[in-house]
């Protein structure tokens, strides 16, 4: 059973305010990607919301057109930062890259926004930084506890930095690893950070790039909690509103592509040339045109027709096919391309917060790891598909005993 649930729908662009924004992917009503569901709730009613997304005519920003309330999403959250081998080490060389470039002390107040299970502030904390964990998850705060690190529950935003301040000071670094997407109120979010920011302080805000994404057909990373998909170009709009500037821009290749911009209060620093580049490098491949995004979405029809009969196909064959990893973009994908419990017949998962859950809408099992090479089935629908080679290095042994991956994008095929 499913139920249409009640979203927000904005009165136009979230960052620039424009009422001509253009949607050019649709997805019809899809449940919440990480609300993963206990035994006792299969059968029962199931929130679904539009899922649509749309282009800003005036500032080029990429956002969906409905808004989930963030309450719905953020209380209860199962996504766990600590799971993955490589977001670990990338955090060590984010906390060690900027207590280096800004010469952090141990006087020095670090804020990550969006803290999970403090896996970054944990970096930090080993460099001898004082830190401070800003979250919403209750369920997670449990499992951030340290005696070197604190932690404050909720969202950040205007009101909630000025409690920060009055009780930790403000920061002289601000982190919001994949948060930044998150957020609907922009202005009120930005306005919390020109409070809790010291003077000369830097925010330092990662986000998937949209031209990675766009270049990748990564479809699948549009889900609710991402209200935004963020180039350079419009955040550095934004930022300029809110008398911020972006004074560096760096591509990363986690994920399937990542963009960190470093921020600090206008006229604070010089602009490294960085930020010209890229702005550069956005409008070379066309992404404040929407004709780029018309082609986006024909290249995610083609990615669901071509995985929908690879699927066919193996299961006439009588195939045994499984799934790897339980993330949030795997809920998009398989309720995007139809795929049920009886196509894939469950999904390996490292994280213990999902094991026993079934996935949102599609229902399909999450089973532990070990599975794979107890059944070893034929072929895997590798979800995760961004951490591809931690996922094989993981699995070579099932691979070792003849297991084969599919890989769904830029296109299906099987490794």
């Amino acid at each position: 059973m499913t139920q249409l649930a009640e979203s927000k729908s904005p009165s136009g662009c979230i960052a620039c305010g424009s009422v001509a924004v253009d949607v050019f992917v649709d997805f019809g009503e899809t449940a919440l990607a990480n609300k993963f569901l206990t035994a006792s709730e299969i059968g029962a009613p199931e929130a679904r919301f539009p899922l649509r997304v749309g282009y800003c005519q005036a500032c080029h920003h990429v956002q969906l057109v409905e808004r989930v309330p963030p309450e719905a999403m953020f209380s209860d959250y199962l996504y766990m930062s600590s799971a993955s081998e490589t977001l670990r080490t990338h955090f060590a060389e984010l906390s060690a890259v900027f207590v280096e470039r800004l010469q952090l002390q141990p006087s020095d107040l670090v804020i990550d926004v969006g803290c999970n299970d403090a896996s970054l502030l944990k970096a930090f904390s080993k460099l001898g930084v004082k830190t401070l964990g800003v979250d919403p998850a209750e369920n997670l705060a449990e499992l951030a506890t340290s005696p070197s690190i604190d932690r404050f529950v909720g969202f950040f935003g205007a009101k909630t930095a000025r409690r920060i301040v009055d009780e930790w000071g403000v920061a002289s670094l601000i982190t919001a690893t994949n948060t930044f997407p998150h957020i609907p109120e922009l202005s009120d979010f930005l306005e919390g950070i020109g409070t809790a920011l010291a003077p000369g302080g830097t925010f330092v805000v990662e986000v998937h790039y949209l031209l990675d994404m766009i270049e990748m057909a990564a479809f699948d990373t549009i889900y609710h909690e991402h209200v935004s998909y963020w180039a350079l170009a419009p955040m550095v709009r934004l930022l300029e509103r809110h008398g911020l500037q972006a004074v560096r821009a760096e591509r990363l290749p986690l994920h399937h592509g990542q963009l960190r911009v470093s921020v600090q209060r206008r006229g604070e620093s010089g602009v490294d040339p960085t930020v010209k580049r890229t702005l550069e490098e956005e409008h070379a491949h066309g992404l404040d045109e929407f004709d780029t995004y018309v082609e986006f979405a024909a290249r995610a029809k083609k990615v669901r027709s071509d995985l929908q009969a690879l699927l066919e196909e193996l299961k006439r064959s009588g195939h045994r096919v499984a799934a790897y990893g339980a993330p949030a973009k795997g809920s998009t994908l398989l309720e995007y391309v139809g795929v049920g419990p009886d196509d894939i017949q469950w999904i390996a998962d490292r994280s213990p917060l999902k094991q026993g859950r079934f996935t949102p809408g599609s229902h399909i099992p999450i089973v532990d790891t070990n599975r794979l090479i107890l059944e070893q089935p034929d072929e895997v629908l590798l979800l995760a598909w961004n951490f591809v080679d931690e996922v094989f290095a993981q699995q070579a042994e099932y691979r070792h005993r003849g297991g084969r991956f599919i890989i769904p994008v830029p296109d299906v095929h099987i490794v």
